[in-house]
């Protein structure tokens, strides 16, 4: 008798089930059938594998040397079932672009203009709060496109060979507080004003605690930080318990939150789509584009800020605005 793949899965279902009853029924098969199957197996092997008692069924020491053995055949075996049927389904459904990205007001409007540009290939999208690990991810084939922010003097981790394409040269970040605020009524907020309010910052972004940390020091302020995610920090915000920084593309989820430019934009981010190669790096960047200027029309705090500045603003694109 030749020992095939199915008589290793019964040795593991034996093991794992303690029993020959309950392996037969984990397995669809009556248990005489699989009594007679193990007999043919121990035959084969030249021993008994499991000793059988009114308590159960457990592994003889020949046993345990050859279910050990079978366990990452079949673990492997099934892997490659899994992933074989993944792809196939995946080929059925079409050519697939995978996306990443860092948290964007953009990318829905950028998924909707992909499709419609190239209805044959469907964008599918990975969050994540780590621009490194999304740039790794790309590099190692795990990823078509990635787009990232990159807080200023924090420089992402950026893999040999991985080609890059700035969308915008370096985004303003702003403030989000409480719209009862003294400084809510103010168009530009300073940071001294906010000098005696507690940040939440989420540590989990690349470069945003450390790039915070850096500007309230150069303005000679040093408030309480405090770590969390930014939904948290939205809620904290609104009672006035803490104030937090936001994308300028950003809205105000609640009534009772305001969005500032900060004057001087003391915090920058570079915002950047990454491909391994220049051809894949053209794909989407127009829609990109497109989809972030979008965003940045409908959130009146950024576009008031980007009509005052269409002078002296370096990386100022009133023009791609439309405005």
């Amino acid at each position: 008798m030749e020992l095939e793949v199915r008589h290793l899965r019964v040795l593991c279902a034996i093991a794992d089930a303690g029993s020959l009853h309950k392996a037969a029924r984990e397995l669809g098969m009556a248990q005489p059938t699989l009594s007679t199957q193990l007999r043919r197996i121990e035959q084969s092997l030249g021993g008994r594998l499991f000793t059988r008692d009114r308590t159960g069924s457990r592994p003889t020491p020949l046993g345990r040397i050859v279910v050990s053995r079978a366990r990452p055949l079949v673990a492997e075996l099934s892997a490659i079932v899994t992933e074989a049927r993944a792809a196939a389904a995946r080929a059925a459904c079409g050519p697939r672009l995978r996306i990443g990205a860092t948290a964007s007001r953009a990318i829905p409007g950028w998924l909707s203009r992909l499709r419609t540009r190239m209805p044959a290939v469907e964008p599918g999208l990975q969050m994540d709060v780590s621009a490194n690990s999304l740039l790794r991810q790309v590099a190692e084939g795990g990823l078509d496109l990635a787009f990232v922010h990159e807080v200023e003097g924090s420089p992402l981790r950026v893999p040999d060979g991985l080609c890059l394409r700035v969308l915008v040269e370096r985004e303003p970040q702003f403030v989000t507080m409480a719209a009862a605020h003294p400084a809510a009524a103010r168009r530009e907020v300073r940071l001294a004003d906010l000098a005696h309010d507690r940040w939440m910052v989420d540590a989990t972004v690349d470069g945003e605690w450390d790039g915070v940390c850096r500007v309230l020091r150069a303005a000679g302020i040093e408030p309480e930080l405090l770590h969390g995610d930014y939904l948290t920090a939205y809620f904290l915000a609104a009672i006035g318990e803490v104030v937090t920084v936001s994308q300028p593309t950003a809205l105000p989820p609640r009534s009772d939150l305001v969005i500032r430019p900060l004057q001087g934009d003391p915090i920058g981010v570079r915002l950047l789509l990454a491909a391994r190669t220049a051809e894949e790096l053209r794909t989407g960047f127009r829609e990109l584009e497109e989809a972030y200027w979008e965003a940045a029309r409908q959130a009146p705090a950024y576009q008031e800020w980007l009509a005052r500045g269409a002078a002296g603003r370096s990386a100022h694109p009133l023009r791609a605005v439309g405005a």
